[in-house]
């Protein structure tokens, strides 16, 4: 594949080295700056965005005027989202999002679906959700986490949002637990508690390989195809 990088920070640096590894080749690699008419006359097959919340919604207008595929792990702006599925549609179009490529933490996101509809019954445990990520992280709670709540709302009848566990008027809502600390990749785990033991179900990046393969992968699958997807298609893995 050709392939754009928009956003060549330290994980479009390790998308990058992913990208070679399996073949391809990256034929524009830009960063705050972009020059719209540069890029499309690169014959590029697909574009990785990584960048910010506040740009995102507009590359991917951008690019879609354009024609390009879009894979974006940008998170953050996930109110926009409907909007941004819908002119995809619109303009037939392809995008695929992600809150985390990394393969593990996508399985991870099948199987706290599944728990959770699981202890739907089981009134005597409380979930929360905690994350801890690098002190350069802009958004808080991370996506990641948002997903698992939101894997947790969807099959739990006794919580309908989340909130920060900070937010002490929140009665009702899934607490999510944020830290931010040094240069850690990403850490996440959903705890289930009761008086008489605890449930857990936890993610440790160990670096920002597995998210930039992911990010590879899923390009490797959009290209050809139309429509919006997430790493769910990708994988191939059951959505509840």
């Amino acid at each position: 594949m050709r392939i754009i990088l928009l956003g060549y920070g330290k994980l479009g640096k390790a998308v990058e080295e992913k990208a070679l590894e399996r073949g391809h080749v990256v034929v524009a690699r830009v960063g705050r700056t972009v020059d719209w008419a540069e890029l499309q006359v690169l014959g590029a097959d697909v574009v990785i965005e990584n960048t910010a919340p506040e740009a995102a919604p507009g590359h991917i207008r951008k690019l879609l005027a354009m024609g390009l595929p879009v894979v974006c792990g940008t998170t953050g702006w996930y109110a926009q989202l409907p909007d941004i599925e819908r002119e995809v549609r619109e303009a037939q179009g392809t995008l695929l999002t992600a809150s985390n490529f990394s393969v593990g933490v996508n399985i991870v996101f099948a199987v706290n679906a599944l728990l959770a509809r699981l202890m739907a019954s089981q009134q005597q445990y409380r979930p929360d959700v905690f994350e801890c990520h690098h002190i350069h992280k802009k958004d808080a709670p991370s996506g990641t986490a948002i997903t698992l709540a939101g894997g947790i709302l969807n099959q739990h009848p006794a919580y309908d949002t989340w909130a920060l566990a900070t937010d002490k008027a929140a009665t009702g809502a899934l607490p999510i637990f944020v830290e931010r600390s040094d240069e850690v990749p990403g850490t996440h785990t959903v705890s289930w508690q009761a008086e008489e033991d605890t449930i857990s179900l936890s993610h440790v990046a160990h670096s920002r390989s597995g998210f930039a393969l992911g990010a590879v992968l899923a390009a490797e699958f959009v290209v050809g195809r139309q429509g919006i997807f997430t790493m769910s298609d990708v994988l191939q893995l059951p959505k509840l």
